[in-house]
């Protein structure tokens, strides 16, 4: 598939994310994620906002479902998500149930690893149950507080190989990418490129970046659509 270039809004105010969604796809952005944040402070009234501001765009609600699962994606759905999230450490129920809802309304199941003991492992079982991606994802808490502790900070592109050769449906990394690791994704092959904090987002105070945010997400998006397709059938 070719590759794809996904902002995270992580933000807390539905104005900001409006105006940070707008200038990230002036710049080339190809898919809008309404984060949890924005979902936590704005609920189904962000996500149909942002679906009120730009209705041709794929919009990923990323609610990390862990249970109610197809409640959650059919209310996503109605408001215009075109993507939901469910956590592979949810119970099995309600990856299925979820799985069920996108079938039912037509809409994608992505899948996140996060915290599971095994994150291969997690991807595998993701898509027998029949999600339709994966996001390999290394969380917030964990990657400040192990770098806290004065230990190396876990990076998703650590077992992404792995995860991307265990299965066949599109991958994503998630979890404090700098610039240059967010561009080489699809060097493993994950088409899939997410701009979240520190790039997009300040990571402290989930505010839009400062500085010509613009400018740097036009170089990012020139330089991953350039790489090309990316094979994700790695059968």
């Amino acid at each position: 598939m070719k590759d794809i270039v996904q902002i995270s809004l992580d933000l807390t105010n539905i104005d900001e994310a409006v105006e940070t969604a707008a200038m990230a796809l002036r710049a080339g952005v190809d898919w809008l994620e309404a984060g949890t944040p924005l979902i936590l402070a704005e609920g189904l009234q962000g996500v149909k906002k942002l679906r009120e501001a730009f209705p041709g765009t794929p919009i990923i609600a990323d609610l990390k479902t862990m249970d109610g699962g197809y409640l959650e994606a059919e209310m996503m759905a109605g408001a215009g998500a075109t993507h939901v999230v469910v956590m592979a450490r949810a119970h099995e129920e309600t990856i299925k149930c979820a799985i069920k809802a996108g079938k039912d309304f037509g809409i994608k199941i992505m899948g996140d690893n996060l915290a599971c003991p095994d994150r291969v492992k997690a991807a595998r079982w993701l898509e027998e149950l029949g999600c339709n991606y994966i996001v390999h994802h290394i969380g917030y808490d964990e990657r400040r507080g192990i770098a806290a502790s004065g230990k190396r900070m876990p990076s998703p592109l650590d077992q992404l190989k792995e995860v991307v050769s265990a299965v066949k449906i599109p991958v994503q990394a998630v979890g404090g990418l700098s610039l240059e690791q967010a561009i080489r994704c699809p060097e493993y092959g994950a088409p899939l490129v997410v701009l979240g904090t520190p790039l997009a987002i300040d990571a402290d105070a989930f505010k839009t970046a400062d500085g010509d945010l613009e400018s740097s997400l036009r170089l990012i998006c020139r330089t991953i659509h350039a790489h090309g397709d990316v094979a994700v059938d790695h059968g």
